[in-house]
This record gives structure tokens, C-alpha cells and sequence, in this order.
């Protein structure tokens, strides 16, 4: 019997069976009665077919479908609220874009707002790449980030098809683009929190989706886009977009030398190709510098490595063994990196099997769904088809960097995104070639992974479950709550945060800002020490000084006063 660590591992638990039970069901029925409801779906299929033929008109229209789609299911599931510490650093990131800058000045009171995968120096940013920040930015421009969340999104739909109408003949690469947008579109993390997936994957796709185009036509515009589907990589997930990109530039390199016959002249490929995808490489190199000398002070020093030297002791690779433990300025910053960091990897075989078992739930949830497994009899011929080559050498290259990594979100192999799909629909095309005794049970096998896609997709939706996982995109309202209340109360306001020492919840953090800390209405504060303190409000003396208490009452704010210690008791 599986042990549940809370309610939420519960719900998943129960998504998963209901998944398993309709596949069992689904699985009967197309091997039992293989011609039922053939002519009506023979017919849908038809149709579909003779649409996705005309495949600019297919990826607008897929764009447009996502948005509309995702937009009527807001009374079901809302604008997400963010929950998680890496959301609110890619919210300041957005917001600090959305101002007109990369990075803000550090603030005299930068202690008493010190919060998680944030830099302070040389600059107040995140620490994260920058892709998801502009598309955040993207939305808070537009009214509110989500929006931009929601056009990443579709976006990625769209690039997807377009990828694959490179890969695959114009109905099933609809097929697959329909795929990506049912799985990721609706009930999906990706869609419902601020912490990305979305960019990554349209870096990968255009990366993908321009190969084949390129070696057919050795077009400027393909040459564009597979430079500006790199620079998304490098600028979204550096690491796992390097390794994505090495069996394409492999690639590309063959076909510039002329290893594949390729129908254009050398001094073409160099004009059309070479010279764009250089001329578009070189800025991205120099965007990077650059964004990193202002955020930084280096060029060659990412944001995320900075942080990682101001405050982590543990490594990012299975191999990398603890460092000595730091002193922070607050007690959460103590018990997040020198208690829950240091304790969750200890460098054991264990260790390495519990991180790997988490990895396969995490990433099979997200980019799989149980009626896939239907599929699996076809998998092995894909390892025949010399057409995907590229795509599994892709697939089980950057599949292996993942597993080497210690943490385990499932957006870090975003890139693969587009790769899984055109899998998963090579898969179902060798499937439908499948009879017993002259009977269509692959078409019916088929048939039920697209339906039970569909049913788990609608059903999570009615149900108001985000993503599968949860944990995920279930920030918490009430935050956003004690905002709205003293957006409309006259004045400005800053809210000092006080945890439980002993009974505090290390991811559920209050204290995040945007870029404008000193114009900002309403400031989440630390509190420390009364030294500390005391500064902060002569600083910000001008404002309404509130405390809330989130281990104890998510929603209620009470006018600040400073918590009475043992010393000061005796005093009395």
C-alpha cells in the first residue's frame, strides 16, 4: 500500500488510477470491438487531414485554439496565484523587463528583503536566465503576467506543429501539435504557475523545426530561426539547451560539408545559412555578455552561478559532495540551505535512487499520460527509423543530462518537448499498421490514446486540478489576498513577515518584491532583529507598518508590534 506524504501526493495518487482504469477500459474495448464508431471517426479523421494540409493556416489556428480554450476554463481554472520561491524570482524578473531594465540597484534595506534565488549584489535580480522573465514581462505589459504565460504557451503549441510539419507528413504532425496542446495547454503547470517550460520548448522547436527546412531549401529565414530558436535555449536552460543542441549542430555540420547530398551549392549554403546563423549567434553571445556584466559584473558569470556562490553549499550534480555550511542573515535562509538542501542529497546510492525514482514520476506526469502507454508495442520499431535518428540520439542525450542533475523539476528537460511529441505520434503511426486476423487493433489503439488524452484533459479541467503534480501550480491566494486588500486601502504600506521558528513550512515564503521597492504601495519585509528593524522603519517612515503571521493566519493583518521576548517579560 503507498505511503502519501500529504493530501497532495493523495490526489495524484488518484489521478493516476482513474488514468489507469479508463486506459484499462479504453485498452479492452479497441482490442475487443476494433471497428467501433469506425465510420464516424474514419470520417473526423478526414476531415482533420484535409485541414492540416494547409499547415500555416493549421498553426494559426492552434495558436488562436490554445488561447480561447484555456480562457473559457477560467471558471475552473483561475489566473494562478504563485506559491513557489522560483515563481516570484521570475515575477521580479518580468517586472523589472516590464520597467525598462535588466536589473535593479541594490536597496539600503536589501537585509529585511532578502529572499530566495534573488541577488542583491552587484544588482537587485533574479537569478534565473532571461527568456521567461521577457515573456512574464510580455504579460505584465499587456495587464498581467499570466497573460504572458498564456501566449508562451500557445506559442509553444503552434512552434511544435510547425516543427513537426517539418518532420512528418501535415496530418500527423497536426496530430501531434493537437497532442502538445491538449497535455500542456490546459491542466498543465506550464500553463497554470510563472515558472516556465513554455520558452524552452519553442527554443527547442524552432531549433528542430528549421533542420529539415534547411537541408531542403538552405532558406535566410530557416537560418533566422535556428538562431533564434539557440538563443532561447541558452537564455531559458543553458545546460539542457547545450546539450539539445549538440546532436543538431552535428547535424548541420554534415550538411554544410555536403555529406547528404545536399541539393545546394556550397557557396549557397554559406550565403543563405552559415552566414545569418553566425551573424544571429554572435549577438546572442554578446546579449549574454552583456547581460551579464550588468547583472553580474562579469561577463563570463552567469546570475544563477553568482547565487549559487553567495549561497549554496550543495552541488548540482549527482557526483558533487556538500561544501562547508554558510551563515545567513535570517533563520529561513538557515533552515532551507543548511537544513532541507543539505539533507535532501546525501551523496548515497540511496540518495541516487530516490532522486532518480522522483525524476521518472515528475517527468512521466508531465510530458506523458497513462493511455501512452498503449503505444509502447510500437517503440521498438522507432529504434529502426532512421527518419528519428536525430530525434532519439536527441532524446537519450538530453534525457541522460537530467538524470545527472540532483533536482528534478520536470520543466529543466522543457526542450525535449517538441522530441517527445514527434515520438509519441511516430510511435502511434507504427501502431496503426497493426492487425490481428485482418482486425484494425492498432487504428482502435489509436484511436483511444488521442480519446483518453482528450478524457484526462477534460476531467482534470472540470475537476479544477492544474497539473497532475499539484504541488506545482497550487500557490497559495491568500498572499494575494492581503495585497488586494491594502491596494484599495489609502496610503503606503509595508507588511512585516513573522515565521513560526519551530513550525514554518521552508516553501511557503511571503517575502518578495518587484523592481520598485521604494514607489511600491504595498512591501513584504523580514523580520530580524529590533536593531534591523528599527532601520527599516525610520527608512520607510512614511508608511503603514503591518505584521502578518502565515504559519498561524494566511489572511489576517494586524498593526506591527514587536514580538515580546523572555528578556523583556522579566523586565516587567
Amino acid at each position: 500500500m503507498p505511503v502519501f506524504q500529504d493530501a497532495t501526493d493523495l490526489k495524484t495518487f488518484n489521478i493516476v488510477v482513474i488514468s489507469a482504469v479508463l486506459t484499462f477500459v479504453f485498452g479492452a474495448i479497441a482490442l475487443i470491438y476494433p471497428r467501433a464508431a469506425d465510420n464516424l471517426l474514419r470520417r473526423i479523421e478526414q476531415s482533420l487531414s484535409r485541414f492540416a494540409e494547409r499547415k500555416r493556416f493549421a498553426v494559426i489556428v492552434l495558436f488562436f485554439s490554445v488561447i480561447v480554450l484555456r480562457l473559457l476554463a477560467l471558471p475552473l481554472l483561475h489566473v494562478p496565484a504563485p506559491g513557489i520561491h522560483d515563481e516570484f524570482s521570475y515575477l521580479l524578473m518580468g517586472d523589472t523587463f516590464a520597467h525598462g531594465r535588466l536589473a535593479n540597484p541594490p536597496h539600503p534595506m536589501w537585509v529585511s528583503f532578502e529572499t530566495f534565488h534573488v541577488n542583491w549584489f552587484p544588482k537587485y535580480a533574479s537569478m534565473y536566465p532571461p527568456a521567461q522573465g521577457f515573456a512574464l514581462a510580455i504579460g505584465q505589459l499587456l495587464g498581467h503576467p499570466w497573460i504572458g504565460v498564456l501566449l508562451s504557451d500557445a506559442a509553444m503549441c503552434a512552434a511544435i506543429l510547425w516543427m513537426l510539419q517539418g518532420w512528418l507528413p501535415a496530418r500527423w504532425a497536426f496530430l501531434g501539435g493537437t497532442l502538445a496542446a491538449l497535455k500542456f495547454g490546459a491542466a498543465s503547470y506550464w500553463m497554470n504557475s510563472y515558472w516556465g517550460g513554455a520558452t524552452a520548448a519553442i527554443g527547442g522547436a524552432l531549433v528542430l523545426g528549421a533542420l529539415p527546412r534547411i537541408t531542403k531549401r538552405a532558406r535566410v529565414r530557416d537560418a533566422v530561426l535556428l538562431g533564434l530558436g539557440v538563443a532561447i535555449l541558452a537564455n531559458s536552460r543553458p545546460y539542457e539547451g547545450f546539450l539539445f543542441c549538440i546532436p543538431a549542430g552535428l547535424w548541420f555540420l554534415w550538411w554544410l560539408a555536403g555529406k547528404n547530398k545536399s541539393p545546394q551549392p556550397l557557396n549557397v549554403r554559406l550565403r543563405r545559412v552559415l552566414l545569418p546563423l553566425t551573424a544571429m549567434l554572435l549577438v546572442t553571445v554578446a546579449f549574454m555578455g552583456y547581460y551579464n556584466w550588468r547583472l553580474t559584473g562579469n561577463p563570463l558569470v552567469l546570475p544563477h552561478v553568482l547565487n549559487t556562490r553567495v549561497y549554496h553549499t550543495t552541488g548540482l550534480f549527482l557526483w558533487d559532495h556538500k561544501g562547508p555550511e554558510m551563515h545567513y542573515r535570517n533563520q529561513q535562509f538557515e533552515d532551507f540551505y543548511n537544513g532541507w538542501a543539505r539533507e535532501n542529497y546525501e551523496n548515497t546510492w540511496a540518495d541516487i535512487v530516490r532522486v532518480t525514482r522522483e525524476k521518472a514520476v515528475r517527468y512521466g506526469l508531465t510530458y506523458f499520460w497513462i493511455g501512452g502507454l498503449l503505444a509502447l508495442p510500437a517503440v521498438p520499431f522507432l529504434f529502426r527509423d532512421r527518419k528519428v535518428r536525430l530525434l532519439l540520439v536527441t532524446f537519450l542525450l538530453v534525457s541522460a543530462g537530467a538524470l545527472v542533475v540532483i533536482w528534478s523539476n520536470a520543466h529543466y528537460a522543457a526542450p525535449l518537448t517538441c522530441v517527445v511529441v514527434a515520438l509519441i505520434v511516430q510511435a502511434i503511426r507504427y501502431l496503426r499498421t497493426f492487425r490481428i486476423k485482418q482486425r484494425p487493433i492498432g487504428v482502435a489503439l489509436s484511436r483511444a490514446i488521442v480519446l483518453l488524452l482528450v478524457l484526462d484533459t477534460s476531467i482534470n479541467t472540470a475537476r479544477g486540478i492544474c497539473d497532475p503534480l499539484l504541488w506545482a501550480c497550487q500557490g497559495d491566494p491568500s498572499r494575494v489576498a492581503v495585497i488586494s486588500n491594502l491596494e484599495h486601502t489609502p496610503g503606503k504600506h509595508l507588511i512585516m513577515v513573522r515565521y513560526e521558528k519551530d513550525d514554518h513550512n521552508i516553501h511557503d515564503e511571503w517575502v518578495y518584491n518587484g523592481a520598485e521597492i521604494d514607489n511600491a504601495k504595498v512591501l513584504w519585509a523580514r523580520e530580524l532583529d529590533p536593531e534591523q528593524n528599527a532601520k527599516l522603519f525610520a527608512y520607510f517612515q512614511d508608511r503603514k507598518i503591518w505584521l502578518v503571521t502565515p504559519d498561524t493566519d494566511n489572511t489576517y493583518l494586524e498593526p506591527y508590534a514587536p514580538l515580546s521576548t523572555p528578556q523583556n517579560d522579566s523586565d516587567r
